[in-house]
């Protein structure tokens, strides 16, 4: 089939690389021409594990394409995804659906023959419907189903998450789009992935549920964290004992700094937007936005108090993306923690492996080659993200560099034995301090 993807971004390139990887002919719409330009040169605007594989050999294979042509696109193709941002809005939360609707708009000019245009971006329910008004006003006459399919990527395993999915939902009530769907994701099929076809509204709510729920158990167990630290119980054991009840699961029960990124903040507050403009307020959601907020400047303070205090002081920070394997800074917990120590008077001397060029942009600290150079001469190091490279760090050199062997791991990557042994005051997160 041939898919037109409007939006390059994080979603709207891996999705469309990973459609043409199933053998479909996918045109990556973007009408900003540096990213078309770098992405035709072979580069990628985001990291991702994988990517640059499958683009390279979808594009060489004649199945993937870029452009900034979105009518030629969109006339050529079965189906048009619209994949482009969907930001807090400034001033209120909302979703901003401007690239939304302005996609619509133009999409609806270009429409030629029978097309089915899917929401991939995350976008508050009721958002497919305008879609359709405003394409209908537009093209009365055009050939059309709008559906909602929303994506459930993470970062740092999008490529996986695509291939493997643990669902794949579609919200249209139309049988001739429920068939493009499906051939579309065909190739799972062979997986036996289960597709849940649902009204749009239903689709829509679907995805802001579980970010909100997925949300709710990080900071379910980093509230038990807190609880843990005072009465000396392990949060790890906590976790695990809780985990292993069917009914709760092991997944997203690790506790850390809070979470960040490109979805849980902006779909936690947009979900309550729309939760009081309907009527039904969620207490439970607003409380977790909350909590979250909170955490990380709590966690400034817990690193603060660590140190015995951060004036004078020059602290190594090890990550500052939210999350492993991506270089995305969006609500990163390091965009609170860092400029707080910075006020309270720390040198911060910070390394991450990807995340660095946005960093610069975002944070005032010095950035730092690598890990070591980040710890050399330091008053102690943190750990802000749990990149593979800092699960191994070799503990002799780092006691060696710093000034004073402290380590406050807001991850929980060491073990505290492990650190107590060689020498560490070693502070983490709902467990014990050592040394």
């Amino acid at each position: 089939m041939r898919i037109a993807m409007i939006g390059t971004g994080y979603v709207g390139l891996v999705s469309g690389a990973c459609f043409s990887e199933f053998g479909h002919h996918v045109v990556c719409v973007d009408k900003d021409m540096s990213k078309i330009d770098m992405l035709k040169a072979g580069k990628m605007p985001i990291y991702e594990p994988g990517l640059e594989e499958v683009v390279a050999d979808s594009v060489k294979a004649g199945r993937l394409s870029f452009t900034g042509d979105l009518a030629a696109s969109v006339k050529e193709a079965d189906a048009v995804f619209i994949a482009v941002g969907t930001p807090s809005r400034r001033g209120d939360g909302h979703a901003d659906l401007t690239y939304v609707f302005k996609a619509a708009e133009e999409i609806a000019a270009a429409l030629d023959g029978y097309t089915v245009i899917v929401t991939k971006s995350t976008v508050p329910v009721g958002t497919g419907k305008r879609a359709e008004d405003t394409i209908r006003a537009i093209r009365p006459d055009a050939d059309f189903d709008v559906a909602s399919n929303p994506e459930f990527l993470r970062e740092g395993s999008a490529i996986e998450d695509f291939r493997r999915p643990d669902r794949v939902v579609c919200g249209t009530v139309s049988d001739q789009a429920r068939a493009v769907l499906r051939e579309l994701y065909r190739p799972l099929f062979l997986n036996e992935t289960p597709m849940l076809f649902t009204s749009r509204e239903t689709s829509e709510l679907i995805k802001y549920a579980a970010n909100a729920f997925l949300a709710t158990k990080i900071t379910f167990i980093n509230e038990m964290a807190d609880i843990c630290e005072k009465v000396g119980a392990n949060v790890q054991d906590v976790a695990r004992g809780i985990g292993l009840d069917g009914r709760i699961g092991g997944k997203f029960l690790h506790a850390g700094p809070g979470y960040g990124g490109s979805c849980f903040p902006k779909d936690m507050l947009a979900l309550l937007r729309t939760a009081e403009e309907v009527g039904a307020p969620t207490r439970i959601v607003g409380a977790v936005a909350a909590v979250n907020e909170e955490r990380k400047m709590r966690m400034a303070h817990k690193v603060a108090d660590a140190f015995g205090g951060v004036a004078g002081k020059t602290v190594a920070v090890l990550g500052l993306t939210f999350k492993p394997n991506t270089d995305d800074m969006r609500d990163s917990p390091s965009l609170v923690i860092l400029p707080e120590l910075v006020r309270q008077g720390a040198r911060i001397r910070a390394y991450d492996p990807e995340g660095m060029h946005e960093a610069k942009k975002l944070l005032d600290v010095e950035m730092c080659a690598d890990a070591y150079e980040a710890l050399e001469g330091a008053d102690g190091v943190v750990i802000l993200t749990e990149w593979n490279e800092f699960r191994a760090l070799d503990l002799k050199t780092t006691k060696r560099l710093l000034k004073t062997p402290l380590m406050v791991d807001l991850r929980n990557i060491y073990r505290p034995e492990e650190m107590a042994k060689a020498g560490f005051a070693y502070v983490s997160i709902g467990r014990p301090p050592v040394g």
